[in-house]
């Protein structure tokens, strides 16, 4: 069996390094960059250069594991029990933008349970860790959610999902239901970077659906492991994920289950 604890200090190095391919990059006016589905989903060249490296890490130690990766897609292992969820960089735009909130992600999963994340903000030198069932920490601190309970006080963030465009089911009917609710509302960009900070008490609490599991699979384990509660409120777009200090998140699971739309 894998000694997970050990294995977190590599996986780190190996985003830490992803993250130093994104720092050369990152405020160029030159990066190499092309539109996916459409304008608002983008990936850069250093989307693509990050993920070789991380995937080139996690071959040379792991050849039998099974490998997501947004941009590779799913390369299976037959008989793998293991499988490794990877976002090479969260908030492609905001790094395209010259924005620093964005993040490299990784995930290991052992049937289906995610056991170790890792997601590294380069360009704020923030590494957050959380190993199932050992508690998570940001630079090498311990780190609890947030104790707020009451929604008036709460600082809570949300994203949009990349069809918004052409959906009418884009999330504004929510950010209308939360926004009277709450201190204030924030839109960070990087779902993985919102939900640490969730993990963190940065933020109270964080929704956003359409999502896809490597944007969030490493940092919901941190979020839970920092004592946050998480669920799906949709079973029809995507990963659909709510996340925040328990009662917070009560309370955004109830506004968001009252949506038409679910199914």
């Amino acid at each position: 069996m894998i000694d997970i604890q050990e294995l977190a200090a590599d996986v780190a190095q190996w985003a830490r390094e992803a993250g130093e391919i994104q720092l050369e990059y990152f405020r160029r006016s030159d990066i190499p960059v092309a539109e996916k589905l459409n304008a608002a989903d983008i990936v850069t060249e250093a989307d693509r250069r990050s993920e070789t490296l991380i995937i080139s890490r996690i071959r040379e130690r792991f050849p039998d594991h099974s490998i997501l990766s947004e941009e590779s897609g799913l390369s299976e292992q037959d008989g793998s029990r293991w499988q490794w969820v990877i976002d090479p960089l969260d908030g492609t735009t905001n790094f395209y933008s010259g924005l620093p909130l964005f993040a490299v992600s990784i995930a290991l999963e052992y049937d289906g349970v995610t056991m170790l994340g890792v997601v590294y903000a380069p360009a704020l030198d923030e590494l957050f860790i959380g190993v199932r069932g050992k508690g998570s920490t940001l630079n090498g601190r311990p780190i609890k959610c947030g104790t707020e309970t009451d929604p008036a006080r709460a600082v809570v963030s949300t994203g949009f999902p990349v069809d918004k465009n052409v959906n009418p089911d884009n999330n504004l009917d929510n950010v209308a239901a939360v926004l009277p609710h709450v201190r204030d509302l924030r839109r960070l960009g990087s779902a993985a970077i919102d939900t640490c900070y969730v993990a963190a008490g940065y933020l109270d609490g964080y929704w956003e659906m359409n999502l896809h599991r490597w944007d969030v699979s490493a940092a919901l384990l941190i979020a839970e492991e920092a004592g946050a509660d998480h669920g799906s409120f949709r079973a029809d777009r995507g990963e659909s994920v709510v996340v925040g200090s328990p009662a917070i998140f009560k309370f955004l699971k109830r506004i968001l289950d009252l949506n038409p739309n679910i199914l």
